[in-house]
């Protein structure tokens, strides 16, 4: 279930509007809608923490394995590095939409193919120039 779906049936067990969930957390109804749509996701995760608390769920079960890992690409890597993320997890689930692999399998490649993208993405660090490094490494 994807977090949209999520929120959507969180919404309508509690039985109240979008406006309704949007106020009590602190946000726009426009923006609320849009999570809720499935086009737009939390930047950061005080949201998600607001969110969960607000459904009286575990934030962990808003954030799906793939969520989690496009979170921690934008925060270590910023625009480019969320950007990249997001394209990875969109082909990976167009590979996965065939239904050959088990949901283990697919959650145990997934895994894998995260752990790359961050080892590839700390390897390559050594090209950048210095003056382009966020920390300071000698």
């Amino acid at each position: 279930m994807k977090f949209g779906e999520k929120l959507v049936a969180l919404r309508q067990q509690k039985g109240v509007s979008q406006g309704d969930v949007a106020s009590a957390i602190g946000m726009s109804r426009r923006n609320y809608i849009a999570y809720e749509q499935g086009g737009r996701y939390p930047r950061n995760r005080e949201v998600y923490a607001s969110l969960a608390e607000y459904f009286g769920v575990d934030q962990n079960y808003l954030l799906t394995e793939d969520e989690n890992f496009v979170i921690a690409a934008s925060e270590q890597y910023g625009t480019r590095g969320k950007r990249q993320a997001e394209q990875l997890v969109a082909e990976l689930s167009g590979m996965f939409a065939g239904g050959e692999l088990s949901e283990s399998d697919k959650d145990a490649v997934m895994i894998a193919l995260q752990k790359a993208y961050f080892d590839c993405k700390q390897d390559n660090k050594k090209y950048t120039p210095k003056k382009y490094r966020k920390d300071s490494e000698s």
